[in-house]
């Protein structure tokens, strides 16, 4: 089963997270990585499963790529597709707007097609004052902070990528 893992990146963290999802998430499932500044979006929609990388900047801002390709999303076919979502951002420094361009990747698509969302994670030992990224006090997505948890990342990523696994294969028995 192939998965599209499509990214943005700025400072390569997104870049080196998505790698490391694509490697955790072998040998079951192979993964494609596609980074958004070289590769269109449309692309999603060849793939039954999708995950995106978004990272937050400054006062919620969304990370470059995503921001020149943002008008794409509404356009996109994601009707009955997997979706999972994980994002990078500052709690500390830019507490009020922790993930917040995750938040934002969510309730675009959501707004536009009727997808499956997976990956949902849990808000603990996070410390920040908001974030437009949590439903029901669970983040939208893997919510990581390289700049002041970066000790935590991979353990994260672990159990997240092991979440997938699960949930996808939940998913695709019934």
């Amino acid at each position: 089963m192939k998965i599209g893992l499509f990214y943005g990146s700025s400072t390569c963290y997104t870049e080196i997270t998505a790698e490391k999802i694509r490697d955790k998430l072998k040998p079951e499932f192979e993964v494609q990585l596609h980074n958004i500044k070289e590769d269109s979006l449309k692309k999603s929609e060849e793939y039954d499963i999708v995950i995106y990388g978004i990272s937050t900047w400054h006062f919620g801002e969304l990370q470059e790529d995503w921001e020149d390709k943002w008008d794409t999303i509404k356009t996109l076919n994601l009707n009955d597709k997997t979706i999972a979502l994980y994002g990078l951002g500052d709690q500390e420094g830019y507490s009020e707007w922790f993930l917040d361009a995750m938040g934002r990747l969510y309730d675009e698509i959501v707004a536009h097609n009727k997808s499956n969302f997976i990956g949902f994670w849990k808000n603990e030992n996070y410390f920040f004052e908001s974030s437009v990224a949590l439903r029901e006090n669970k983040f939208v997505g893997l919510a990581l902070d390289e700049d002041n948890q970066y000790e935590l990342s991979d353990n994260r990523l672990n159990l997240w990528c092991k979440q997938l696994k699960a949930e996808i294969n939940r998913l695709h028995e019934q």
